[in-house]
């Protein structure tokens, strides 16, 4: 076990937060560390200080935490560092789609790029693209043998900006290719007698292996697709972010010839997305996650979880573990930084340089790929 200084910056998300700081928390691992909570608002870092002070005391977590506004402060020693933060939040955001709306584009100029995830700014992103270089030129002179855990979005060009541009130790993580285990459990398979592989870019991965206790699983989904889509789709009522064995999805695999995973099935070109009746047909009646249905939901629920949130901090009567029960999540983040510090050799899904694994993509282009992560 050894101890290192984790940094959060945007530690008050309400996306994050608590999930990494469970993780850290029920990570042995990696106790006797320092997690340095920093948000640019006030508010909400005293917040989420409360409650990771008071979630570590009811596990018996042997973790230290401290807190700053100042991103100098909380990268002074880091070992490593999460980026959650999206500059200027939502609001921010909401605000650029509504005045690209007025001017004609449906769900703002970056709904006509190649990812059409509502939070994945590339056209409009120049203010999170350089947050993200921010970050890294400070730590390259505050911290340059730390690596960045970049989370926020965009991740693919975001991680390919860093890694062109810095000389940090970047990878960027994201939880879309958990998606295999909806495409498991809608075919009637344990997801834990499921293996796969999806590779390509972040929110671009595609499924080249697909096994079910060591037999291709292929057949499973064409045989779904021929036999029982049709009855499934006539009495599914998703909620927005249940994309996976959408219309959009089969069709993608039907052009493509690999099923898409995770945040894959949100894009996979203007076809599926250019109006609300359009979104419907391919994603269910609330049109998916990035209709204008469906991202207000989302907005909402992010609005609904910060408020509970101050709410707990501010009533210590009511147990953390109750509100948020001790069991780790299937995030990498924590488990990556344990591999890395203790050398537990594991295998991870990873957003990094090319460097010849996917033939046909430059080398310096970021990709989304399984990779074994060690303290070697």
């Amino acid at each position: 076990m050894t101890a290192v200084k984790i940094s959060i910056i945007g530690a008050g998300s309400a996306a994050w937060s608590m999930t990494l700081i469970r993780d850290l928390c029920l990570t042995k691992g990696l106790w006797g560390s320092t997690v340095s909570l920093m948000d640019i608002s006030k508010e909400r870092l005293d917040m989420v200080y409360n409650l990771a002070r008071r979630y570590a005391a009811e596990v018996k977590a042997d973790l230290r935490f401290e807190k700053t506004m100042d991103r100098g402060e909380t990268l002074r020693d880091a070992d490593f560092v999460f980026n959650t933060a999206l500059a200027g939040g939502h609001e921010s955001y909401e605000i650029q789609r509504k005045v690209a709306e007025k001017h004609g584009y449906y769900r703002g100029i970056d709904s006509v790029d190649h990812n059409m995830v509502s939070d994945y700014y590339t056209v409009g992103g120049y203010n999170q693209l350089r947050l993200f270089l921010d970050v890294a030129r400070d730590m390259e002179e505050i911290c340059p043998d730390a690596w960045l855990i970049q989370t926020a979005n965009p991740v693919f060009e975001g991680c390919t900006l860093l890694t062109r541009e810095t000389e940090i130790k970047v990878v960027g993580l994201c939880h879309g290719h958990l998606g295999y285990e909806d495409v498991a459990s809608v075919l009637g398979l344990d997801p834990r007698d499921v293996t796969f592989q999806a590779v390509g870019f972040n929110h671009c991965i595609w499924l080249t292996d697909f096994r079910y206790r060591g037999e291709d699983a292929y057949p499973l989904i064409d045989e779904w697709i021929e036999k029982r889509a049709e009855a499934f789709w006539r009495g599914w009522r998703p909620r927005y972010h249940e994309t996976q064995m959408s219309p959009a999805a089969v069709d993608m695999y039907r052009r493509f010839g690999l099923f898409p995973i995770g945040d894959t099935t949100r894009s996979g070109g203007w076809k599926y997305h250019t109006d609300l009746e359009t979104k419907k047909r391919w994603y269910g009646p609330l049109g998916g996650f990035d209709s204008e249905i469906g991202w207000a939901m989302y907005l909402d629920d992010l609005g609904k979880i910060m408020d509970r949130m101050f709410e707990v901090a501010a009533d210590p009567s009511i147990s953390l573990t109750k509100e948020f029960p001790p069991v780790k999540s299937e995030e990498a983040h924590v488990p990556i930084i344990d591999a890395i510090v203790n050398d537990r050799e594991g295998i991870f899904q990873v957003n990094i340089p090319n460097d010849g694994a996917i033939s046909g993509i430059p080398d310096d282009v970021v990709v989304e790929i399984p990779a074994v992560v060690s303290g070697r």
